[in-house]
């Protein structure tokens, strides 16, 4: 029994990554502990969100299933930061909790392939430091040159509720005991880290006159690049938005011993951008209330999810903390929440490919790497995939830079620097955020998608004809003079603009910010589609934001085109800081770009350290 890949564990990353080794034509196996879990969302039902959305969209661009998944069973959509720069707005779904996994179920089945199978991994099997195989808990081996690791939340996974701890993993399911020890006898570091999740209520039992309703969006959107939109407006869910109360910030404080967390009972580390109820009453301990959204999980359940209400105290506390909110006076629980500990691998023991510096052909994806978030997995499973398959074809593996994706920033954020805590993506994260856009991720990386082969040649000539689209109708307003014909300054007065002169191009009209591509369509009937108008009004009215944002960029590759070999000794270099020779010989940097976002490695010994590849004649550039 022999496969070219196997993929252990079938959360949103091992999904991506079972997918793309699977299309690209190598035998795949993907071992689930439960088949019904599958893209399981046990925590918040949505996809997508600051940074994340665009993820998404990246994760589509390049091949990838999230996306095109979301959008067939989204009961909400809504752009976030419309009113705000094209830097920071990202697209949030709502999904269906159960239709998702069925979905994606049925994708899996019907990839050809790919193979499932029901099983816990309990331990690898190694042969000098290289990966042939894993052994599953009843004994059964399976070979494979290789394997990826995307466990989640399930290694030796700790469900905590007050002073109570349960050895078990999400949503009830049985957690993977013995893999991370053996993770350890290889010399993985183990970190242990901790989330959470709210309690579930029903819906009928909530008074929502209580709360603010919030709608999704008038018109449509999709996160994939290649469908249309298949939800209808009128029938999309609404959330409801309140806030906490005196009372609850009481109830709070005076349980506080009897949450997991201030009783003493959590040893993993949590997540500093997703805390607990409890954690933000004290932490922020001023404010007088937090918001709080209430979210349908499902058209197919009555059960609500509390968005900003994580926490880990007993259940008769939680009662009262519920109960304490405008409108959930008579809330009914159906699920109450929980704290989850797990065992994850210090990420920096990973090479950008996410193949394992520990042993050959063995890759790592998802909450396994120290991520939290459904999106952040994904994508990595997804880079991962790619990866692992191009290993076997004897092909350099896609490294994306920090300037050309979100995905690229993720990752080069945790090999380089590691991280103490669920790490999150943020749009802050991201020095070049003005060129990592949601609307333009398929200009960015659709030809990775095609050049490794998760892209059909017809989605890349529609590309090609697109970025033709946009350069071209560019140079043709460079060009055009405005004529101020009547017609023109009827349109242009119903805008506002009252100060144009003749022969002005409509290249630098469209600079003023009264003006809109839609008006520009409006007047000359492009006949161009609405992605494409946005493309052109984003390129022409920040055109110097984005030309400055590329000379960073360009004096950032400089410092990434310079090797170093995987085998280079800092010992010799005398005049190095020892923490800085002690990082470095870690970590096993890249490039001396990568070297110098090391934590520990400053300017100076980024300086000496490039004097030193040039003495000893390493000095290779990509």
């Amino acid at each position: 029994m022999s496969y070219e890949v196997i993929v252990v564990g079938a959360g949103h990353a091992g999904c991506e990554a079972a997918l793309a080794t699977a299309k690209k034509g190598h035998k795949t196996l993907l071992i689930t502990s439960n088949i019904n879990h599958i893209a399981d969302t046990p925590c918040n039902p949505s996809i997508g969100g600051p940074a994340k959305g665009v993820v998404v969209r990246e994760i589509d661009a390049l091949g990838g299933i999230m996306g095109k998944i979301t959008d067939q069973t989204t009961i909400q959509m809504r752009m976030l930061n419309k009113g705000k720069g094209p830097a920071v707005r990202a697209l949030r779904s709502q999904i269906d909790k159960k239709k998702y996994p069925w979905v994606m179920k049925k994708v899996l089945e019907s990839q050809k392939n790919l193979y499932l199978r029901e099983g816990m991994v309990e331990n690898l099997i190694i042969n000098n430091h290289q990966i042939f195989g894993v052994e599953l808990a009843d004994g059964t081996k399976i070979n494979s040159p290789l394997v990826i690791l995307t466990t989640g939340t399930y290694l030796k996974a700790d469900i905590l509720v007050g002073d109570q701890r349960r050895r078990e993993g999400p949503s009830g399911q049985k957690a993977s005991l013995n893999l991370s020890d053996n993770l350890k006898k290889l010399g993985f570091k183990i970190m242990r880290l901790k989330t959470g999740t709210p309690a579930r209520l029903n819906r009928y039992s909530i008074d929502f006159s209580q709360t603010q309703k919030e709608e999704g969006d008038k018109e449509k959107h999709t996160f994939s690049h290649d469908q249309k939109a298949i939800y209808k407006i009128k029938d999309q869910e609404p959330c409801y938005l309140l806030h906490t109360t005196p009372k609850t910030h009481q109830i709070i404080r005076d349980n506080l011993t009897k949450s997991s967390m201030y009783g003493g009972y959590v040893t993993g580390t949590g997540t500093r951008y997703c805390p607990s109820i409890e954690d933000k009453v004290v932490r922020f301990a001023d404010k007088e209330r937090h918001q709080i959204f209430l979210e349908p999980e499902s058209k197919y359940t009555d059960d609500i999810y509390i968005q900003g209400f994580s926490t880990s105290m007993p259940p008769d506390v939680q009662e009262q903390m519920i109960r304490s909110l405008p409108g959930l006076e008579k809330a009914i629980i159906n699920k109450y929440g929980y704290a989850i500990e797990y065992d994850a691998i210090d990420p920096t023991q990973l090479y950008p490919s996410l193949e394992t510096k520990l042993i050959q052909n063995l890759f790592t994806a998802g909450q396994i790497n120290g991520t939290s978030g459904y999106e952040e997995a994904a994508a990595q499973g997804l880079i991962a995939g790619i990866n692992a398959a191009l290993k076997l074809e004897n092909t350099s593996p896609l490294i994306l830079g920090r300037d050309e994706a979100y995905i690229g920033v993720l990752i080069d954020d945790l090999v380089t620097k590691g991280t103490k805590e669920p790490y999150r993506l943020l749009t802050s994260r991201a020095e070049f955020r003005l060129l990592l856009r949601h609307d333009n991720a398929d200009l960015r990386l659709r030809e990775y998608g095609y050049q490794v082969g998760l892209i059909s040649s017809e989605k890349y000539k529609c590309l090609l004809r697109k970025k033709q689209l946009i350069e071209q109708t560019i140079q043709q307003f460079k060009q055009q003079k405005l004529k101020l014909n009547s017609t023109i300054k009827t349109a242009f007065n119903k805008i506002g603009i009252d100060k144009t002169k003749d022969n002005t191009s409509v290249y630098n009209l469209l600079k003023r910010p009264e003006l809109k591509m839609k008006d520009l369509d409006s007047i000359f009937n492009l006949k161009l589609s609405k992605d494409i108008l946005e493309q052109i009004e984003i390129s022409v009215k920040y055109e110097g934001y984005i030309t400055k944002a590329k000379k960073e960029v360009a004096n950032l590759k400089k410092l990434e085109a310079i090797i170093i070999p995987s085998d280079y000794n800092y010992d010799k270099i005398h005049n190095l800081a020892s923490e800085a020779k002690q990082k470095l010989k870690a970590i096993k940097p890249r490039t001396i770009g990568q070297a110098s976002r090391i934590s520990g490695v400053n300017p100076a010994d980024i300086a000496v350290l490039t004097i030193a590849l040039k003495k000893d004649d390493n000095i290779v550039t990509k």
